[in-house]
Formats: structure tokens, C-alpha cells, sequence
């Protein structure tokens, strides 16, 4: 009975070191972020890409993971929350920002327009308190301008028209629609996580493939972007196509 105490201060010690594992797995998304800027600063776009999609997973998967080791509990001084919207800006959004200003996609000034949208409308998302709905999906585009701008680099076709798309996007950002979280929305969350791990083994092809989105790598990037950007909508249409039926 005497060592029991101490066996519960070890155990609760291990617990609350496991805790800040997870937030030091959160905090090195800066990391990635910096070698993301090192790369777009000498114009390798692919390695940019590249960082920002290591970024892009470990942002996939701490937040299971600080829920799985009770963070919020166990290191209550600390906020995950705060720490996960620093790297995120960074990696969702500014960096994306420095592409469309410094890549050629548009002519100046359409560039640095484009670009200061971005990151204003991108800024004003973070301090929306609205952004999540009770059922985990986004009220608005969720700023993932990351996965956006690869698209339109992986697709040229696109890139005639990036002016434009870009402003629909910003524009999107404060419209009442939604968009899944890949990972913590529960309807059809199988599929869209299949659908998400086909996004990013499309875009790693596209990607060691000079950004050029080809063959099956151009066909799965392609639907399974799509399939990303309505499926949220199409639940909030099927959910009011219930609702007035019940009426």
C-alpha cells in the first residue's frame, strides 16, 4: 500500500509527458513551415509543397492524438488550441500568400492583390469563433489554401483563371457553406479519409513530377478535390431537404 502513491505519480508523470509530446508534435509544424519558406524563397515549389504537406499530416493526426492523451486536462496552463492556429496560419495560409504573390500564377499587381486577400480573409477566419459547427464540419471555407494552390499549380489549365478563383475562395470564406473536416466529421468518415489519403498520394505524384498532375495522379487529385470541396455542401442540402419534409 505504501507504493502505491508513488505508482501513481509515475503513471500520472508519464501521462502528462506524453501530453506535451503531443504539443511538441504540434509545434513542429513551424519547422515545416520554415524549410516550406526556405524552399519558396529559392522558387522550388515542390519542396515547398512538399513541407507543407508533412505539415499538413501532423495537423491531420494531433488532434487525435492530443484527445487520445487528454491534453486539455493534463497540461491545463497550455492551449493546444492557440498553438495549432499559429502553425496553421503559417502553413494554410501565408505561405500559400507568398506563392500566389512570387510564383508568376498572375501579373503584378493581380499578384499582390490576390495575395493580400488571402492573407486578410485568412486572418479574420482564424478569430471566427463560428468556424466549427456542432457536427465538426467548417461554416465557410476553412482557408486550406495550401491544398488550393497546389491544385492550381498541378493543373494549368487552372492557372488562366487563378485571379479568379482565388477571389471566389475569399469569398467562399465568409459564406454560410459547409466543408468537412476529414477527420473529425463522422458521416461517411471512412470514405473521406479514403478520399483524403488519395489527395495526398495524388499530390505526391504530382509533386516528385515537377508539379505537373498527369494520368491517374491528375484523375484522383482531381476527384478527390472535388470531392472535398462539396461533399460538406451537399450534407447541408440533404440536411434541409430533411428538415422541411418533417415540417
Amino acid at each position: 500500500m505504501a507504493t502505491q502513491p508513488r505508482e501513481e505519480t509515475a503513471t500520472g508523470g508519464r501521462s502528462t509527458w506524453l501530453a506535451f509530446a503531443v504539443h511538441i508534435l504540434t509545434a513542429s509544424g513551424a519547422l515545416w513551415a520554415l524549410l516550406a519558406m526556405v524552399a519558396a524563397a529559392d522558387g522550388d515549389w515542390p519542396m515547398m509543397f512538399a513541407w507543407l504537406g508533412v505539415a499538413l499530416v501532423v495537423d491531420g493526426i494531433d488532434g487525435p492524438l492530443a484527445r487520445a492523451a487528454n491534453v486539455t486536462e493534463r497540461l491545463p496552463t497550455w492551449s493546444g488550441a492557440a498553438l495549432d492556429f499559429v502553425i496553421d496560419y503559417a502553413t494554410y495560409v501565408l505561405l500559400p500568400a507568398f506563392a500566389i504573390a512570387t510564383a508568376g500564377l498572375m501579373s503584378t499587381p493581380y499578384n499582390l492583390i490576390a495575395a493580400g486577400l488571402v492573407v486578410v480573409s485568412g486572418a479574420l477566419y482564424f478569430a471566427y469563433d463560428g468556424m466549427k459547427l456542432p457536427d465538426n464540419c467548417f461554416r465557410g471555407f476553412p482557408v486550406t489554401w495550401n491544398m488550393l494552390v497546389f491544385v492550381i499549380f498541378a493543373f494549368p489549365v487552372l492557372q488562366a483563371y487563378s485571379l479568379v478563383i482565388v477571389l471566389v475562395f475569399v469569398a467562399l470564406t465568409f459564406a454560410p457553406v459547409r466543408f468537412v473536416h476529414p477527420v473529425r466529421v463522422k458521416r461517411w468518415r471512412p470514405l473521406t479519409l479514403l478520399v483524403a489519403v488519395v489527395w495526398l498520394a495524388s499530390a505526391f505524384v504530382a509533386a516528385s513530377n515537377n508539379m505537373q498532375a498527369n494520368g491517374l495522379a491528375g484523375i484522383g487529385l482531381a476527384a478527390s478535390s472535388i470531392y472535398l470541396l462539396v461533399i460538406g455542401a451537399l450534407f447541408q442540402l440533404n440536411d434541409k431537404m430533411r428538415a422541411r419534409h418533417t415540417e
